[in-house]
């Protein structure tokens, strides 16, 4: 495991480097790469969306099929098996732990699997997963970490979780100013408030945990958005964060789950060629300018003005609220599904390729997750690529 100049932090009965892996789908982290960051002594983490677009088998009987147990039945297989590998290949070190979103409709079946499968941890977001204690209730054991983006969601998730004689074991302070994907925002004017600052929650978060009469080691903060460099590590840290997460760095790293090409087209992007916009899960997103999004941005009025319900198109219903399939006019007027799994098949001109808005620690070369680790935590510099 690599050694590193900055602290380790405690999580449940691990003490573990300063660096978590943020979970990203669909399939950009699956188990090659959530194993590989545990291995170094870190957490890793596998998205839970989607993940049986990583196996021919379960492709082939669902593919084509729109039947939706079907579908789910397949992604809760593919979620054990990327489980199980991931845990082969950390060896034993650091943490696995499976994203969710609250948002998803297999969100419950999901969190259930995970814990059945072996998942050290849980790391849920878009959404206040209130309910997160009662369907963990059997797996005590398993971590439980809210992704949170303000003070004023922090107070009100932690004081819900006391009534239940629970806490989380840390928490994901994501700014949506910087993060890729979906954004804790309630719109995409707001993701630049000051109050999501890193700076402000922290301070939040620390004044709340003295109020409660709880040591600040009780809950770990992990600050999450746009963190690219040794120095910012270090000024998160010095502003009180226990950890920082990465996404967008790990998601074009050698052992990143993705096609070539999602890397590339993330690698190859400059910091003004990302755009903030509505997912059709109803939140603020972030991605690169890519030829299918500027074209759906191009006609999203005309499209939000038609908004009407209709059938899902892939059969999945993965969203518990779905602008396209729903007639939301508010959201997105696409099939988030669809979209996301063309990027992860690497195909430039239909993906969706969620991204972080700020340089990366590398530019635009792709180097591994221990050189990238050894970077953010000790300010190695890697050796030159070969020519």
């Amino acid at each position: 495991m690599l050694l590193t100049v900055l602290n380790k932090f405690q999580l449940r009965d691990k003490l573990l480097l300063p660096i978590v892996q943020g979970g990203m789908g669909v399939g950009v982290s699956a188990h090659r790469l959530a194993g590989s960051v545990a291995r170094e002594g870190a957490m890793g983490t596998i998205a839970s969306v989607d993940l049986r677009r990583h196996h021919p088998d379960l492709m082939e009987r669902t593919g084509r099929s729109k039947d939706q147990g079907l579908i789910e039945a397949a992604n809760l297989t593919a979620l054990d098996r990327e489980i199980g590998k991931a845990r082969e290949l950390a060896g034993g070190k650091g943490m696995i732990a499976v994203n969710v979103m609250r948002a998803v409709s297999q969100y419950a079946d999901l969190i259930r699997q995970s814990c059945a499968s072996g998942a050290d941890a849980l790391v849920v977001g878009a959404g206040l997963p209130l309910d997160l204690p009662e369907l963990t209730s059997e797996h005590p054991n398993v971590a439980l970490i809210p992704v949170l983006s303000d003070a004023r969601g922090i107070a009100l998730l932690i004081k819900k979780w006391m009534r239940r004689n629970r806490l989380p074991d840390a928490i994901v302070i994501e700014n949506p100013r910087f993060a890729a994907g979906h954004l804790g925002a309630p719109s995409t004017e707001a993701v630049k408030d000051p109050r999501f600052g890193f700076a402000t929650v922290l301070e939040g978060a620390h004044a709340l945990l003295r109020e409660l009469g709880l040591e600040r080691e009780r809950i770990p903060l992990i600050a999450a958005g746009g963190v690219h460099s040794h120095e910012q590590v270090k000024d998160l840290i010095g502003m009180g964060a226990s950890a920082v997460q990465l996404g967008t760095p790990f998601a074009v790293s050698t052992e990143g789950d993705a096609h070539q090409t999602f890397k590339d087209v993330l690698l190859e992007a400059g910091e003004q060629d990302t755009v903030t916009f509505m997912s059709a899960a109803g939140l603020p997103a972030r991605a690169v300018r890519t030829p299918w999004l500027m074209r759906y941005l191009d006609k999203e009025t005309k499209l939000q003005s038609k908004a009407r319900p209709k059938p899902c198109t892939v059969g999945i219903e993965c969203l518990q609220q779905c602008g396209w399939r729903d007639g939301d006019a508010r959201a997105g007027q696409f099939c988030i599904d669809t979209q996301l799994a063309f990027a992860l098949e690497g195909d430039r001109k239909r993906g969706l390729f969620f991204r972080g808005s700020e340089a990366l620690p590398f530019g635009a070369a792709m180097r591994p997750v221990r050189e990238l680790i050894d970077y953010m935590l000790n300010g190695t510099q890697p050796p030159p690529l070969a020519a």
